[in-house]
């Protein structure tokens, strides 16, 4: 006779919730950022397979979908820390050299702060809106990028309008960097918030790509606005 207290709803054993039974010293929101951050099943899988946080599957599901960092390709990720999406790239491009007979693929990570290394990829601690920076990195990679990818965000000032307009206008700057630093037929991935406001910024890429969609990655938690825009095909000369 099977045991009443089993799970027998037909979607098989599930685990339970962690809750946080101490919260002193924490706020209401602290220990729900906790709870939620204890029974994420990405933030398991992310400390069970060596990534450096849950956004590392977000990068996965769009190159899973989308394709662009192929063996050999030459990768920078603006505001690259903690390092998850650099982590990933440096795997599907090959840079390590570890899969033989493909071709060896360069990662760039750009950050203002400071991370530790990623073995793979080359990080500086550079602010991409100075006025030379697309030429540095163009020096350090000795050449044009074939894609350009940015999981940044601009700090929350927790007014929602003025935060979709802050990330809008981040995204802008980046989607102009990669236009001066990416190869003919490249690709542009950034991450966006529901909002609006993000006309302008399609419009800038329809014209410099020959297609630019929009998606929002299982790994994106379901109450956050993000989405992801993915421009494939730039036309260097237009």
């Amino acid at each position: 006779m099977a045991n009443k207290s089993q799970n027998t709803s037909g979607r098989g054993r599930r685990d339970l919730k962690v809750k946080v039974k101490k919260a002193k010293g924490k706020t209401v929101a602290q220990v729900r950022w906790l709870e939620r951050q204890l029974n994420d099943p990405y933030v398991k899988r992310a400390r069970a397979e060596g990534y450096r946080g849950r956004a590392a599957f977000k990068i996965i599901e769009l190159d899973d979908k989308y394709r662009f960092l192929l063996p050999g390709a030459r990768v920078v990720d603006l505001g690259c820390a903690p390092g998850g999406w650099c982590q990933v790239a440096v795997k599907r491009t090959n840079a390590l050299g570890e899969t033989q007979g493909k071709a060896v693929g360069r990662v760039i990570g750009l950050d203002l702060q400071q991370i530790e290394p990623i073995p793979g990829a080359d990080i500086y601690q550079l602010d991409f809106l100075e006025d030379d920076s697309y030429d540095r990195v163009k020096h350090w990679l000795n050449g044009t990028a074939d894609v350009v990818m940015s999981d940044m965000a601009a700090a929350s000032s927790g007014h929602k309008q003025t935060d979709h307009l802050r990330i809008i206008a981040l995204c802008e700057a980046a989607a102009y960097f990669a236009f001066d630093v990416l190869e003919d037929g490249g690709t542009f991935v950034a991450k966006v918030l529901a909002g609006g406001a993000e006309g302008d910024l399609q419009k800038i890429l329809k014209q410099c790509f020959r297609k630019v969609s929009h998606l929002k990655p299982p790994a994106s938690r379901t109450d956050s606005s993000e989405k992801f825009v993915v421009a494939t095909g730039y036309r260097a000369e237009r």
